[in-house]
This record gives C-alpha cells, structure tokens and sequence, in this order.
C-alpha cells in the first residue's frame, strides 16, 4: 500500500505543473486527520499523503458526525463526481428519462445529487430542457454529463445550490 502511494505521488509530481497553475485550489481530500495536517497544500505529493492518513486512520466518518477534525456540518460531496459514478451503469436509461423529463432513473439520480423533492420537478424540466446540452454528442461519457448537469443546474436560481460552482 505504501509502494502505491508513493508511486502515485511520484507521478502525480512529474505530470503536475503550469496547465495547472492557474486553477483554483479544491479540496481532494475530504476532512480529518490528514487534511488538517497537510492544510493548504496544492501540491499533489501533499494531497496523496492527507487522503491517505484520512483513509489509513479512518477518522473522516468520525469527523463528519461529530463535525471535529475540520469536517463541515454542511460538508457536501463534489456533486459531478458523485453524479458520474451513478450515471456510468444507468447513461442509457438516464438518458431516456431526460428526454422525456421523468423515470425512475432521473429519480435516482435527484436523489443522489441530494434534490429536494419540493425542487425535483423542476430539476426534471430542466435536464429535459437541456437535454442536447447535456447528452452533446453519442459518444459523451458520464463524466461529460455529470459536469453538464451541474452547468444546468448552476444557471437555474432554484436548483444552484445543488450544485457545485
């Protein structure tokens, strides 16, 4: 284990660099002990170290219930990645119900991203709205649609504060 976190490390540093100076700074890690020890860092070394002592010690589900260890009360997960995960094994049945602005599977996905229900409806319109938007070509993959979605999302003052800017 360790011999892969070093290796990912290593690579991580020599593929880091300018393309990526001008981004804004995210938090990779998630809370605990780890993120509280290597606070601030952005390079990659740093970060691969944090996620690991978090995962090694096992402390962020402490942290989150007990909101210590840098973990938020109002913490969220990075919604276009939690949105591909899902999207992935269900692209074509989610794809489906976008078009027609309902189904099971945009009913799962809502609930995923964590949608009220009072707001679901008009999250359904809006990806049905949306659709050659966020279903761009027959090739797109789940990670073009999740950050699609939120896109959409972002431009609708209702449904904004489900995603993540």
């Amino acid at each position: 284990m360790q011999r892969v976190a070093l290796a990912a490390a290593l690579l991580g540093i020599s593929i880091s660099g300018p393309a990526l100076a001008d981004q804004k700074p995210v938090n990779n890690v998630g809370c605990g002990l780890g993120s509280m020890a290597f606070e601030g860092e952005t390079e990659v070394a740093p970060q691969v170290l944090a996620a690991t002592t978090n995962g090694t010690l096992g402390n962020q589900t402490f942290g989150i219930s007990s909101h210590t260890l840098g973990c938020a009360k109002d913490g969220k997960v990075m919604v276009p990645q939690k949105m591909a995960m899902f999207i992935g094994p269900n692209m074509n049945h989610l794809t489906a119900d976008m078009a027609r602005g309902q189904g099971e599977t945009l009913t799962t996905l809502a609930y995923v991203i964590g949608i009220e229900e009072q707001d679901r409806s008009r999250f359904y319109a809006a990806t049905q709205q949306n659709f050659e938007r966020i279903v761009s070509s027959p090739d797109v993959t789940a990670a073009e649609v999740a950050v699609a979605i939120n896109t959409v999302m972002l431009e609708d003052a209702t449904l904004r504060r489900y995603a993540t800017s």
